[in-house]
């Protein structure tokens, strides 16, 4: 349901506290106590079956009692009640039940029953379309609303940033930091349980909330990986999302057959999907309260380069040696600025970034430093830190930071290094709204949670180049794959591997498949010495634990002993398996090739998941890899492989040439694709992956395969939804033959070419306003699309783009917007009717119930094309008053 019905969780008029009690250190006091208190300016009903008055209010013994049916319930009674009461605010019309309870099992079993005691609540909820945020929750709090529906601290302030935790006590501490550091919220949302309301719907929310600027999460755990994932790209487009993962050293779910596969259920697969959404990660609870910190000020670097204003050398050496280890950069200070700081500073300060103004500088020092330094236009954030001692104040130091014309024009964060006088200092900070840390590090991790955001955003906006074609023949693939499930084999063979990566453009060593030592011996003499012999074995998975590798074999001769020596070590190590023949390969000499792993596995909650990495025979003892979460464009191929220790290989160094680097970025993307079109592939290794100057090699690799769940549809089990392919065609028009297909992230010249050439009248019309051209950041907003909620459909004459239809759903699927321009030179000819019935075609085949459009009311052609397809007119929005919206008849 996503976000159906949240509007009453986010702004609700009444509430309803129902298990309202007195008794002291009860959950039912604790929460009462705090709604009560809040401020709140809505109707606020207490229930308790006890009835009776609490603070001079009523409290009524049931539901059917209340004067009014309330938007919000808060519902903390024993745990055997709730599926009863859920289902009684359903049925009045209640839409949120915020159950605080926790489930009634315990012991062996307890988590089977706390499950189907969940189950329940469902099954009542559902019908109404009632929402359940939890159970097993704190509660919630809206401090703007002075809404305090939790048993967390009381007295919460105002603020903008939003907290989501999945657990109560994190939460709470959060909350309790923020007032003690005055950081307000706009909202603290306890999850728990999540068997309804989890943290995508969340996210959708806070994404269209006005008061939200930034947003902290704490997570043990993701129920929907492909909502989670559209909401978190979504709501991180436009604001900051600092996430800290709990569990980071639980074991691997399960064994598995490739070394990919071990990764599966692992923290880096998490790391991998935040990364790929653009939230910022941090490592513990009080890196976490640091983000709160800076974020909660607002602060907003102009570029990502710092300078640091210092009364103590040695403290700013440490703080600049933080920097760089945290990946941040020192600010450059231009001559003038120099000049400008000689004219104020004593004969000893330090002359450079860290700007050190010596042990005895006084407030005004201070000023004079950051107002010179705010006029350097290469510092992006000041970092001002104070260390007490008995020639100055550090609250005077304090002081004039807050109030030098500097701090108006450059962010400012404060580290006030100390006990009671530096606190004193860091209060003074605080009350003009700076941040103020206690230490070095917790100051520079402040800065660069901000900058490790900017960078996010450039990265998702970075336009990827086209992979050249190469040939990808899925339907021979798929009879591979086909053929081996037919057999009751799980692993392909190593030459049915190598033919599956050859059919997707991946280059492999030319191989050929023997039944005896003669065989062997004569294809070797074919291929050409020297040679490598492997076992052929559908029983033998790791060919090298049984003895069954051999490389550069000189002669015949030595061939046919090797294939006689390895038929013998399988006979002892492996006697159950049967030995299908052996494969002959030339022996590859690439003496500066670097050896990779390229791979692809499952996991249990981001599906498909890519690794690369260093590889060979000690692919687990070097353990260096990346992961990422496909499908893969060349741009995401290389920001994971820039993130492994063996790229510094491939870029080369000494003698040895730089490696084809795109080359392997070109496999990673092939494989992304592979795994894309052949639901069957569970998990793949290639291993090793030669990478040289040359391009690169395959020289071995393992591919796992099962039949994928009946119905499903292609890739529905990848998080993030692949280009779909399948949703390209060719259509005839009025004797013209165009083809129509979906966007893609390489389109970005493309649409940036076809709007230059719109009239001003069409740019108006499409984009309310006027438009030369497309900024970098809207034409990637406008090509890289989930394809899961928003889809954009290209009209294509040949090469050249003539129309796009665009559809963008809400998160519940349950209303769509589209919109839709066509060529200033090819207007007349039907392509707008043509675009839009696709796009409405496609809005129906996912289940979208209604399409409504936003058009310009002089708008003419487009309200007379809409009205044709079954619009209908209404009034303008408010607000817009040259605005008519327009909607679809019903479902469609």
């Amino acid at each position: 349901m996503s976000t159906r019905n949240l509007d009453k969780l986010m702004a609700p008029k009444s509430v309803v506290a129902i298990g309202a009690s007195v008794r002291p250190g009860s959950v039912g006091a604790a929460v009462t106590r705090n709604l009560l208190a809040g401020g709140f300016h809505g109707e606020i009903y207490l229930v308790n079956v006890k009835g009776g008055e609490i603070d001079g209010r009523r409290v009524y013994r049931s539901l059917a009692e209340l004067p009014e049916v309330p938007d919000l319930a808060v519902v903390m009674t024993p745990a055997e009640t709730i599926p009863r009461l859920i289902l009684e605010l359903g049925e009045r019309g209640t839409r949120v039940a915020v159950v605080i309870s926790a489930g009634p099992g315990n012991g062996a079993d307890g988590a089977q029953v706390n499950a189907r005691w969940r189950r329940r609540i469902l099954r009542a909820a559902r019908p109404h379309l009632l929402r359940v945020v939890g159970p097993n929750t704190i509660g919630y709090a809206m401090p703007k609303l002075g809404l305090n529906a939790s048993f967390g601290p009381g007295n919460l302030k105002a603020g903008r940033i939003a907290a989501v935790a999945q657990s109560g006590a994190v939460l709470a501490g959060l909350a309790d930091w923020g007032a003690a550091q005055g950081i307000g919220f706009s909202h603290l949302i306890s999850m728990g349980d999540m068997s309804d309301v989890d943290f995508g719907d969340v996210l959708d929310v806070l994404a269209r909330d006005a008061d939200t600027r930034a947003i902290l999460m704490y997570i043990e755990g993701i129920s929907h990986a492909r909502k989670f994932m559209s909401a978190a790209r979504g709501v991180a487009r436009i604001k900051p999302v600092i996430v800290l993962k709990a569990g980071r050293h639980a074991a691997a779910a399960k064994a598995a057959a490739s070394h990919t596969g071990s990764m599966a259920g692992s923290a880096a697969v998490y790391d991998a999907a935040f990364a790929r959404a653009g939230l910022v990660r941090v490592t513990g609870l009080g890196e976490l309260f640091d983000a709160a910190e800076t974020l909660g000020y607002g602060i907003s670097p102009r570029t990502e380069r710092l300078a640091i204003l210092t009364n103590g050398g040695g403290v700013g050496i440490i703080a600049t040696d933080l920097l760089i280890d945290e990946g941040g950069e020192l600010a450059t200070l231009l001559p003038k600025t120099l000049n400008q700081l000689d004219r104020h500073m004593p004969r000893a300060w330090s002359r450079s970034n860290p700007v050190d103004i010596v042990g005895d500088a006084d407030g005004p020092r201070y000023a004079a430093a950051l107002d010179a330094l705010a006029d350097d236009r290469g510092v992006g954030a000041v970092l001002a830190m104070n260390v007490p001692t008995a020639l100055t104040s550090s609250e005077d130091a304090a002081r004039a930071i807050a109030g030098a014309p500097g701090a108006k024009v450059v962010p400012v964060i404060g580290c006030w290094i100390g006990g009671p006088a530096a606190a004193a200092g860091r209060e003074v900070l605080h009350a003009a709204g700076m941040p103020a840390y206690d230490t070095p590090l917790r100051a520079v991790r402040g800065f660069m949670h901000i900058v490790q955001y900017r960078r996010g955003q450039r990265a998702l906006q970075r336009t990827p180049p086209s992979v050249p074609e190469a040939r990808a023949d899925t339907q021979l693939v798929r009879a591979i794959v086909h053929g081996a499930l037919a057999d009751k084999r799980s692993i392909l063979t190593e030459p049915e591997a190598k033919r599956v990566l050859a059919a997707y453009g991946i280059p492999v060593v030319p191989t050929e498949i023997v039944l005896d030592a003669a065989e062997a011996a004569a294809a070797a003499a074919r291929i050409g010495f020297p040679v490598a012999v492997k076992i052929l074995s559908r029983q033998i998975t790791h060919k090298s634990d049984v003895g069954g590798v051999a490389l550069d074999l000189g002669s015949e001769q030595a061939v046919a002993d090797a294939v006689r020596t390895m038929t013998g070590n399988a006979l002892v190590k492996a006697p159950k398996a049967r030995i299908d023949g052996f494969v002959v390969q030339p022996m590859i000499k690439r003496p500066h090739a670097v050896e990779l792993i390229l791979g692809a596995a499952e996991d249990p909650v981001f599906g498909p998941i890519l690794l690369v990495g260093h590889g060979g025979v000690a692919a687990e003892v070097v353990d260096d890899k990346a992961l990422a979460l496909p499908p893969l464009d060349l741009v995401l191929a290389e920001d994971a492989l820039s993130r492994t220790r063996v790229d510094r290989l491939l870029r080369g160094y000494r003698d040895r040439a730089p490696a084809a680097r795109g080359a392997v970025g070109e496999a990673m993307v092939r494989l992304s694709q592979l795994i894309a079109d052949v639901d069957e592939i569970a998990e793949l290794d290639i291993n090793p992956l030669l990478a040289d100057a040359d391009g690169v090699l395959a020289l071995d690799a393992r591919i796992v395969v099962r039949k994928p769940e009946a119905g499903q549809e292609r890739a529905a089990r990848f998080a993030i939804r692949p280009y779909p392919v399948e949703l390209e065609t060719e259509v005839r028009h009025n004797e013209e033959k165009l083809r129509i297909r979906p966007i893609r992230p390489q389109d970005e010249a493309l649409l940036d070419g076809f709007v230059r050439r719109l009239s001003r009248e069409d740019v108006r019309m499409r984009f309310f306003g006027p438009l030369r051209e497309l900024s970098h950041e809207m034409a990637a907003r406008l090509t890289q699309i989930d394809y899961d909620r928003e889809m954009a459909f290209l009209l294509l004459d040949g090469d050249m783009l003539v129309g796009v239809g665009r559809l963008a759903a809400d998160p519940g699927f349950e209303q769509a917007e589209f919109a839709l321009v066509v060529a200033s030179d090819r207007q007349g000819r039907g392509y707008g009717t043509l675009l839009l019935n696709h796009v409405l075609h496609y809005a129906k085949s996912r289940g979208i119930k209604r399409v409504i459009g936003h058009v310009l009311r002089e708008n003419g052609k487009m309200l007379d094309l809409v009205k044709r397809l079954g619009f209908r007119r209404e009034g303008g929005r408010s607000g817009e008053p040259d605005l008519r919206v327009v909607k679809s008849l019903g479902a469609l």
